[in-house]
């Protein structure tokens, strides 16, 4: 079964631990949504720079769109690694340094041991 709108495709059955999902662009998307209801302070730097940007005499209003598709451009690779780290959550954080402490050390640490030795508990 396959979640256009998410752009995640679901198997059936049972999702097995530490399984990830396969991200799947569905690209006849053509309409995105932007919902800043329960975020009231980034709903209100959105409405600042529509205030700010339309404070002219001359063209057409400036839309949100333009201001999302001016800021997209400007995105680099800087910033989607860090779009992808703030996408983590506080145990997948964990797992990734994890990863890295043993990939760094050669070493082959399952979580709790790698806990044990990074908190000093004896």
């Amino acid at each position: 079964m396959e979640n256009g709108s998410l752009g995640l495709r679901r198997k059936k059955g049972r999702k097995r631990k530490n399984e990830k999902k396969e991200y799947i662009l569905n690209t006849k998307k053509s309409k995105f949504f932007v919902n800043l209801s329960e975020d009231k302070k980034s709903l209100e730097m959105v409405f600042d720079l529509l205030v700010k940007a339309n404070k002219k005499e001359l063209g057409r209003e400036v839309l949100f769109q333009d201001m999302a598709i001016y800021a997209l451009s400007k995105l680099n690779n800087k910033d989607v690694e860090k779009l992808q780290d703030n996408s983590l959550s506080e145990m997948e954080r964990v797992q990734q340094t994890l990863k890295e402490y043993n990939s760094k050390n050669g070493t082959s640490l399952e979580l709790g041991e790698f806990l044990v030795k990074k908190l000093n508990i004896n």
